[in-house]
């Protein structure tokens, strides 16, 4: 018989919670949330329903590791069951489930052991599913776990960091696939939760009672009718759940598409030095969340708004977050500015080099050009067209002149010195020479 659960909807107030729930809900790389606060604030309540609220998984039928058809060949867990990798696979439906972690586990119980029943009553050694083969796919949720062995904590690091569980039990061993959604639950009065388990739980949530009165006698209806007739309670919220549903399938599908620009990624960076931050998983893990929210909104860019939420989920509140991060937008328009007027100057600068180049290339093509022209002319006042296909100069020169001054040469040439010259050029045409 299935259990009623409270509808995730229904919750009054704990916003923070139920929004760490729904972005692991859409991206279980972000790695889980730390719900840090007083006992009966709703935090089981939030887990529980949050399980009910998710859409069906579909899962290898008979498979006790909750494995989809790829991981089961992958893996190889058809032999776990008798059958052949050639064999047909009937896939089924089941809904998610919370898988809840007891601090008194043994390590056996958490990472699977031999089924010691089947060995005592059929010979046969066969493995017994742990706690992080039920976890696959579904919810683990782990209240106290600041109280968690250490020995525990190292198991599911190294689960969460893999994403795969190995068994290796008395000549057993196999390994399967270990995704799940952690939520951790701690009173900070109890404990401090190892440094190592924290730095690996992606979101951190300060959860504290509600004090507004009206939200309060609210809590107190809400209860009382679900308690009253669940089934009636739970219909009323039925167009809500389903509403939130298909905003968390549909956050799912646009995810991988989701980009954010190199500014808001400064932004992250800058914000994670400044606090302190020792490595990179916050900074990672504040990408991953900012773009789960951009999704949840349904849009494809990352906003500032998304940024500035994904930091208070992961490094926790801040009063000086909106701050921060308006000074270092403001630092980094300014950037942006001054390197655009040093552009502008550039390309200013450099338009006036070339325009100075293209002026001289223009003066020195006007030049040859001119030249050319000059060269065409004296070419076609050098020669004439006589119409027969014969040219002559059209310097003409009297032929007489050239005949006298061959005379003149002559007679030159016959004497031995030249005095004086009676008379050059007489009117027959020739020159009175004396001798000495």
């Amino acid at each position: 018989m299935k259990k009623n659960v409270f509808p995730f909807t229904a919750i009054v107030g704990q916003e923070k919670i139920k929004k760490a729930l729904i972005l692991n809900s859409i991206n279980p790389s972000i790695g889980g949330v730390l719900i840090k606060g007083d006992r009966g604030t709703g935090k089981t309540t939030a887990v529980r329903a949050l399980a009910d609220l998710l859409p069906k998984i579909e899962v290898v039928e008979n498979c006790a590791f909750n494995c989809d058809e790829n991981s089961y060949k992958e893996f190889e867990l058809f032999k776990a069951n008798g059958k052949l990798a050639s064999d047909d696979v009937s896939l089924v439906e089941k809904p998610m489930k919370v898988v809840e972690l007891p601090l008194g586990a043994t390590e056996d119980r958490v990472l699977g052991s031999l089924d010691i029943e089947k060995a005592l009553h059929h010979g046969i050694k066969a493995l017994e599913p742990g706690i992080l083969a039920q976890a696959n796919r579904n919810i683990l949720y782990i209240d106290e776990i600041n109280l968690l062995d250490d020995n525990l904590v190292d198991v599911l690091l190294d689960a969460a960091a893999y994403g795969v569980n190995i068994i290796e039990r008395e000549g057993i061993s196999i390994s399967h696939p270990s995704e799940f959604i952690l939520v951790g639950t701690m009173n900070p009065e109890e404990g401090e939760l190892r440094g190592q388990l924290s730095d690996r739980i992606g979101l951190e949530i300060e959860v504290k009672a509600i004090l507004d009165l009206e939200d309060r006698i609210l809590i107190m209806k809400r209860r009382e009718e679900f308690e009253k007739d669940p089934i009636l309670f739970k219909q009323n919220f039925e167009k809500d759940q389903k509403s939130l549903q298909n905003k968390i399938v549909e956050a799912r599908n646009i995810l991988a598409n989701v980009e954010i620009s190199d500014n808001l990624l400064e932004i992250i960076g800058r914000i994670t030095l400044e606090l302190g931050s020792e490595g990179h998983r916050s900074d990672i893990s504040i990408l991953k969340t900012a773009k789960t929210i951009a999704a949840f909104n349904q849009h494809l860019k990352v906003n500032d708004s998304d940024v500035e939420e994904a930091i208070s989920l992961v490094l926790g509140e801040d009063n000086f977050l909106s701050q921060r991060i308006q000074e270092i937008k403001t630092d980094i328009e300014k950037r942006e500015e001054s390197l655009k007027e040093e552009g502008e100057k550039v390309s200013e600068t450099l338009e006036e080099i070339l325009k100075e180049k293209l002026q001289k290339i223009n003066e020195r093509l006007d030049q040859n050009i001119a030249k050319d022209e000059n060269q065409d002319k004296k070419k076609d006042n050098e020669h004439v067209d006589l119409g027969n296909k014969k040219s002559k100069e059209s310097n003409f020169i009297n032929d007489s002149d050239f005949q006298a001054r061959d005379d003149f040469q002559a007679k030159l040439n016959e004497g031995e010195r030249l005095e004086n010259f009676n008379e050059i050029g007489s009117e027959d045409g020739t020159f009175d020479i004396k001798k000495s």
